[in-house]
């Protein structure tokens, strides 16, 4: 019987050193007696392996998946999981694809303990509570907070803590093990740590949130303290008002009841909304076409973008403009203002119609999708094409735009616009600046669109570009001006 002996607070590298000892010795696991109090060292192979006798295979099988799973199983307070992550190491040199067999008993009890440790994680995160002391260093404030995991979870989660709270130093004490942050360095220390005894102002700043957000019409205790167990109670400062507050629960709904507002029958409640909607939609036949178009835009719900833009941004123009520009969508100023192309790319469009003698006033500037489409990306809202099913969802609106305003030229800025106007979806180089029959002797004409010409990483691609723009601008100008004359 071969005896090892761990410390057991959570420190992977000392069981991995024995395994990888026992294993290469060929201990089976039920010669093994694990026991607490030890050390541990490095990894399954930085440890010189025994002589081996003539045809004798020391080659040790170590999944990175196995590896993962268990630097977080060792975390678990289960005096067993010593022996039971060995058991699995020496069943997997011949099944190596052990982990993957979910009904195996072994891999059952090791998924619960990797679980709970996640869940114990988790739970810290959640129910950590701050209390401010006396600051040590001069412009930083100081932290400390008390907390009783189940496991040895503390090594574990500090980075998270480290993360959210690194503009602050902090004290993290627990009964298994400690971490600390200065703003330069992260310790932690898997030793018991005595209980600091803190009170401050932000205590009474948690009850009085938590009382405003408990809902009583909605208390469930079972399902409340599976998510926050009353073991962790005592740690939050907030908890001291539950008992009252679902005492009380009962009381509140009655008192919620009598205050609320009395409601319409469902049926009256259609009709009126039936009224409402006859009201709105005569108010809007009064208007001219194309203010009415406008105002039904700013209602739009097609697809999902208006979820997340500021508004509609709808065409710009007058009513009975010969030139018509489409673009792909509003962009992020567009978005805040509701006016199209008033952004960088706006200001390069206004430059190069203006050069090409197009006045902007007498022009009638729209986009193939009315939304502003993005990712956020920390404070920024970074642009994202439209897919052709939002484009599609549009077609619609600039059909009807084209159909009031009856321009004699469409421009197409960019493949999305051009989609948006046919249909199809082409390069832009193989119909860019040539004429292309309409319906009603209407023309069209496929440039670039200046934002492209913006985001180019290379400047000289981006000047040859520009020149092409100004180029194609003019175009439009002697299309106008043929047609104009014929």
């Amino acid at each position: 019987m071969r005896t090892v002996t761990l410390e057991g607070r959570g420190e992977f590298a000392e069981w991995r050193e024995a395994a990888r000892g026992l294993l290469l010795d060929r201990v089976e696991p039920a010669a093994v007696r694990w026991q607490l109090a030890g050390d541990g060292a490095d990894l399954f192979g930085s440890v010189a392996a025994p002589e081996t006798g003539p045809g004798e295979a020391r080659d040790v099988v170590v999944p990175k998946s196995f590896m993962e799973t268990a630097e977080a199983a060792i975390c678990h307070s289960d005096p067993d999981r010593f022996s039971l992550l060995y058991r699995i190491l020496w069943r997997m040199q011949a099944e190596r694809n052990l982990l993957q067999i979910a009904s195996d008993g072994d891999v059952a009890q090791l998924v619960r303990l990797v679980k709970n440790v996640r869940r114990d994680s988790h739970k810290m995160k959640a129910f950590v509570r701050f209390r401010e002391v006396e600051a040590v260093q001069a412009g930083r404030r100081r932290f400390v907070a008390w907390f009783e995991p189940e496991h040895f979870i503390v090594a574990r989660t500090a980075g998270f803590f480290q993360r959210r709270f690194t503009d602050m130093d902090w004290l993290i004490a627990t009964p298994k093990g400690s971490a600390a942050w200065n703003g330069d360095e992260l310790r932690t220390s898997r030793e018991p740590a005595l209980r600091p005894e803190a009170e401050d102002e932000t205590d009474e700043l948690w009850r009085t949130y938590f009382a405003n957000i408990f809902n009583p019409a909605r208390v469930k205790i079972r399902a409340m303290q599976s998510e926050m167990p009353k073991k962790y109670w005592k740690n939050m400062p907030e908890a001291s008002l539950i008992p009252d507050l679902i005492a009380g629960a009962e009381r509140r709904v009655q008192e919620m009841a009598a205050r609320e507002a009395s409601q319409p029958p469902a049926f009256h409640e259609r009709l009126q909304a039936q009224w409402r909607g006859k009201e709105e939609e005569d108010a809007l036949s009064d208007l001219p076409p194309l203010k009415r178009l406008r105002e039904e835009a700013a209602r739009c719900t097609r697809c999902p973008l208006h979820c997340h833009a500021t508004q509609t941004v709808f065409g710009e123009g007058p009513a009975d403009s010969q030139i018509m520009f489409v673009g792909e969508q509003p962009g992020d100023v567009e978005d805040l203002a509701g006016r199209p192309f008033i952004g960088p790319a706006g200001k390069v469009f206004d430059e190069a119609a203006a050069a090409a003698g197009i006045d902007r006033r007498q022009i009638y500037v729209t986009n193939a999708v009315k939304h502003f489409k993005y990712e956020r990306r920390g404070k920024r809202r970074i642009h994202m094409r439209p897919d052709a099913g939002e484009v599609a969802h549009c077609r619609w609106w600039v059909a009807k735009e084209i159909e009031i305003i009856r321009p004699r030229i469409v421009v197409a800025l960019g493949a999305t616009a051009y989609l948006s106007l046919t249909g199809e979806s082409r390069p832009i180089a193989e119909v860019r600046g040539m004429p292309i029959p309409m319906q009603e002797d209407r023309m069209l004409l496929v440039t670039t669109h200046p934002a492209a010409i913006l985001r180019m990483p290379d400047e000289d691609l981006k000047v040859r570009s520009l020149e092409a723009f100004r180029s194609d601008m003019a175009g439009v100008r002697r299309l106008f001006d043929a047609l104009s004359a014929g």
